[in-house]
């Protein structure tokens, strides 16, 4: 397993945000995690990529014990959680946010990032993922500029420009139009494939876009795992579908 998280619990105060959640992510997987608001999923999220050290159990990621690493460290280590810059720097180009995350990856953020702009490696590694991700034609216009279609695909294109092990991407697809949606999703699966990515998490409310990627889905509710299997059992279940979906996802085209 390549991620994994053994019997976790978190509380808040006296609130149980997760109570003894199991979970484990092989190698090749687009895992989604779904739930009702409440479910846990923040928590989840936050125990796995190192923000929360879980007040019990145990998260592993390749083997080692990663509870409060902290996100800055484990991204080196391999495992990456969508950046989110373009609300971070939204004077940046999409160029510079792409570089910026780069930087990071390489360990260089204590140089200036006047002198990183003419770092030929830094560049020419933001702009293969500007291409692989179809926004090198607007390397030069400002993140908070570009269309809400075009956001997204550069808050994942930064989080890919880590060169991660695992992903995790925290709705990639909310705010945006539903054939944008679709190529988004693509998209995320071709540089997943070609740029070796061992494995994804997604946290998405849309249901279509959940059934009709994920290899497996992990449904939480009340801090449980409530559900854990391929979209044909989930949606097979209709007690799932009660407390989680709300209602049966329409069936992606053949």
């Amino acid at each position: 397993m390549i991620l994994e998280a053994e019997d976790v619990r978190h509380f808040y105060g006296d609130v149980c945000a997760l109570d003894g959640v199991s979970l484990q992510i092989r190698a090749g997987e687009l895992v989604s995690i779904i739930g009702p608001n409440g479910a846990g999923k923040s928590t989840l999220i936050g125990a796995l990529t190192g923000a929360i050290t879980p007040t019990a159990g145990t998260v592993r990621f390749k083997g080692r014990d990663i509870r409060g690493v902290g996100p800055v460290r484990l991204a080196r280590l391999g495992l990456v959680r969508s950046f989110q810059l373009v609300h971070v720097f939204p004077e940046l180009t999409v160029r510079e946010t792409l570089e910026a995350a780069v930087v990071s990856r390489l360990g260089r953020g204590r140089r200036l990032f006047a002198s990183l702009a003419r770092d030929g490696e830094v560049r020419e590694a933001a702009m293969a993922v500007a291409e692989r991700f179809g926004l090198a034609g607007k390397r030069d216009t400002l993140a908070r500029q570009l269309p809400q279609g075009d956001k997204k695909l550069l808050d994942v294109a930064s989080a890919f420009a880590m060169r991660p092990e695992v992903i995790l991407l925290d709705e990639p697809t909310s705010g945006v139009s539903t054939r944008d949606k679709t190529a988004i999703m693509e998209m995320l699966v071709a540089a997943s494939r070609g740029s070796g990515t061992g494995a994804m998490i997604l946290v998405e409310h849309d249901m279509d876009i959940v059934f009709g990627y994920s290899d497996r889905i992990v449904a939480l509710h009340q801090g449980r795992v409530l559900a854990d299997g391929t979209p044909g059992a989930i949606r097979a279940d209709e007690a799932v579908v009660a407390a989680v979906v709300g209602r049966p996802p329409a069936a992606r085209p053949a």
